[in-house]
């Protein structure tokens, strides 16, 4: 399956949900924020999110500094 991850088609396997990219994509969810087609899900729902052919990801990633 196709899909588009901050910019760039990124090609993932079928019925994944977006806690398990996130897991493959060794992402640490206490530190992202996924927008899933234009919307922002809240983390407790990441394991019920099945991505689909052709949805559009944005992960921000919290980095501290100072």
């Amino acid at each position: 399956m196709l899909v588009v991850i901050n910019g760039k088609k990124t090609e993932l396997p079928d019925e994944i949900t977006l806690a398990d990219m996130l897991t493959q994509r060794k992402l640490n969810p206490e530190t992202v924020l996924i927008e899933y087609n234009g919307e922002l899900v809240p983390k407790e729902l990441w394991p019920g999110v099945v991505l689909n052919d052709g949805d559009r990801l944005e992960i921000l990633r919290f980095v501290g500094g100072g």
